[in-house]
């Protein structure tokens, strides 16, 4: 396992983060993603720990909050130092029925901070992110509050998560002005079968130095090596919950170009998913997340795979973007520029 600097920070993440998405159940899509008992919850995290991963990353929505108690409960369970882990969780979604019950308003901000730590039993959360945009509340008013929390104590960086990257350039040039914390890292979507991200997030990442953490990295199972053009795992999550959208006629193609890699390797096909993120120079940590002990072991040997040149320009050519202006634009004006 490496360990890589958090955007412009000293904090020191492992290439792996273990989500937390299948703790708890509850209703709904949480029913469909996953419904981990105490007990399984506790293996998860103990297996991701001994294979050296020190970052965990929950939601105050997961699960309608059990997520986070189940999190917190296993850290206490195992026995685990609290101080030699990152703990991430986020703000922004319907956490009530009430009329300020979801959204990126001071008022919320505050109040859901003090539950997400009674929640994890915890002083302090290491990286607090917003889950999305809120297009009522003013950037102003929503890192006032999160700054707030970091004078306060109560959390030590922020972050960001399913933003457009005028919302992040905007949010960075307010907390610049304003002399506010400032966000550190974008979680985000982003597989091989669905590089969107690199048109104008990516570069602005690396431009300003914010990391980058992946969200289903996996596209919602499609690239665990499982499914086909013609079967589909009954028991799959994708069987009930068909999320995030992708493309799938081009995703079967990635799926058919990775297979003789990873038989190739003696690997599956889920771990040259994931390897090919880990060799992505933007990336600072994949989200893996496990219903079963063996998928997490599976995702966990991803780091050990070393993808060769060729077989990146193999997975290059069947997984690149269509070009769209101005970035055609933007790169034949630069061409003289950049020789």
């Amino acid at each position: 396992m490496k360990y890589n600097l958090l955007g412009n920070t000293g904090l020191k993440v492992s290439e792996l983060c273990l989500g937390t998405m299948t703790f708890g159940g509850g209703n709904g899509m949480w029913r469909a993603i996953g419904q981990l008992p105490q007990d399984e919850v506790n293996q998860i995290v103990k297996i991701a720990v001994n294979g050296g991963i020190n970052f965990i990353d929950t939601a105050n929505v997961y699960s309608e909050g059990i997520s986070e108690q189940m999190t917190g409960k296993a850290v206490k369970d195992l026995g685990l130092k609290r101080d030699d882990l990152i703990i991430a969780t986020k703000v922004r979604g319907k956490m009530s029925e009430g009329t300020n019950g979801s959204g990126l308003s001071k008022k919320h901000i505050l109040q859901q901070a003090d539950e997400s730590l009674q929640r994890l039993g915890m002083d302090y959360i290491d990286l607090y992110q917003i889950h999305g945009f809120d297009p009522i509340t003013p950037f102003e008013e929503t890192l006032s509050a999160l700054d707030n929390l970091v004078n306060s104590g109560k959390v030590r960086y922020i972050g960001c998560s399913n933003l457009a990257a005028w919302h992040i350039m905007k949010a960075l040039s307010v907390s610049e002005k304003e002399r506010f914390s400032k966000f550190i890292s974008l979680q985000a979507y982003y597989t091989i079968a669905g590089r969107d991200l690199e048109r104008e997030i990516v570069p602005l990442l690396l431009d300003q130095k914010m990391g980058l953490m992946v969200w289903s990295p996996l596209a919602g199972g499609l690239l665990s090596g499982k499914f086909d053009r013609n079967a589909s795992p009954e028991d799959s999550r994708r069987a009930n919950f068909d999320f995030p959208p992708v493309n799938k006629d081009k995703a079967f193609d990635i799926v058919d170009a990775m297979r003789p890699i990873a038989e190739s390797k003696g690997v599956s096909v889920a771990q040259i998913a994931l390897a090919w993120l880990l060799h992505q120079k933007v990336v600072s940590s994949v989200i893996i997340g496990a219903k079963k002990v063996a998928q997490l072991e599976d995702n966990l040997n991803a780091v050990e795979v070393k993808l060769t040149e060729n077989e990146l320009a193999k997975l290059e050519e069947v997984s690149k973007l269509p070009a769209e202006y101005p970035g055609w634009m933007i790169e034949r004006q630069g061409a003289d520029r950049k020789a």
